[in-house]
């Protein structure tokens, strides 16, 4: 079987071996694609890995050898996956590798927005505290304790954030399509979304983006957020409306925002928010702990060795 890696680089920097896998099958790791190579390095693949290299369609349909699609990563937007299922090509994915780690960057993100850390390591560097005063802080540090998470999407990933919140001290309320189970803390409710954002402290990105949630993060629902509330998004840059948060952050509606993901990434130049107040942009790295990546090879080669034995694991476009 021809394995073909089309974006290894991020998965494996060179501290997590393919070894297992190349156990598999003949296996070709390319570091990255671009969209005009996708085809010609994937032309003899049986089973074709990619974790943010798109395959539309029309990639798929020109691909005849193809077998099994495995996305290196929970989310599996970047493939047509009906386009795969009318071919009879499974689709498996890797669900809860990162959970912990996008979790843990969540707070990161949260802490450095509350407390400004790094903002007051720079000045201390700069000889700011080298005055009269035996302490200084350049604008109020934020307490945790008794303010309010708001959680959109309550997977996996939700709920760990929901979790560190509660251990903060913090009220949880979420907002969620499933609506499965409350969660045990004191004070835990279900709120739609206009009452989400106008209760909420915090505010926390964890669903999916459909073509019916792309930029619902927009001025109206900005607007009801508090003076000193924060937005934090570790799930997909287009559920934000991104001028819309840049014209909020510049006009001190809001506290700041704290941001993993953006519309089009890597980040072009003009994106808005690069030059917003208060803004901290990371690059799509909550999912990148070194433990994350490691589980993540883990599943992704039992998800092909399972498939060569017969019995495809984590299949996600019905086809097993």
């Amino acid at each position: 079987m021809n394995i073909v890696v089309l974006d290894g680089k991020t998965l494996n920097p060179g501290d997590n071996p393919w070894d297992d896998l190349a156990s598999l099958g003949e296996l070709t790791v390319h570091d990255r694609t671009a969209p005009s190579e996708v085809v010609e390095r994937a032309r003899d693949a049986d089973i074709l890995l990619t974790n943010k290299t798109r395959l539309p369609a029309e990639v798929i349909e020109a691909l005849p050898k193809l077998k099994l699609v495995s996305v290196l990563a929970t989310g599996y937007d970047v493939v047509d996956v009906a386009a795969c299922a009318r071919r009879g090509i499974p689709v498996s994915n890797v669900p809860g590798y990162g959970t912990a780690s996008v979790a843990q960057h969540v707070f990161a993100l949260i802490l450095e927005l509350a407390n400004e850390a790094g903002a007051h390591d720079a000045a201390v560097k700069a000889g700011e505290w080298r005055g009269p005063d035996w302490c200084f802080w350049k604008r109020p540090v934020l307490e945790l304790a008794g303010r309010t998470m708001g959680i959109v999407g309550l997977g996996s990933i939700g709920r760990a954030v929901a979790h560190l919140a509660h251990a903060f001290g913090m009220r949880v309320v979420a907002n969620s399509r499933s609506r499965r189970d409350m969660l045990p803390y004191p004070g835990f409710a279900w709120l739609d979304l206009p009452e989400l954002f106008a209760v909420s402290d915090v505010i926390s990105l964890h669903c999916p983006q459909t073509k019916d949630n792309a930029g619902f993060v927009n001025k109206k629902l900005l607007e009801r957020m508090k003076p000193e509330a924060m937005l934090v998004n570790t799930a997909r840059g287009g559920l934000v409306n991104e001028a819309d948060l840049a014209d909020a952050l510049n006009a001190g509606a809001i506290r700041g925002a704290g941001l993993d993901v953006v519309s089009v990434e890597p980040i072009r130049s003009d994106n808005p928010l690069l030059a917003a107040r208060n803004c901290i942009i990371t690059p799509h790295m909550a999912w990148a702990s070194r433990e994350a990546r490691r589980r993540l090879m883990v599943v992704t080669t039992e998800n092909v060795r399972a498939f060569l034995a017969g019995k495809p694991l984590n299949v996600v476009n019905g086809l097993t």
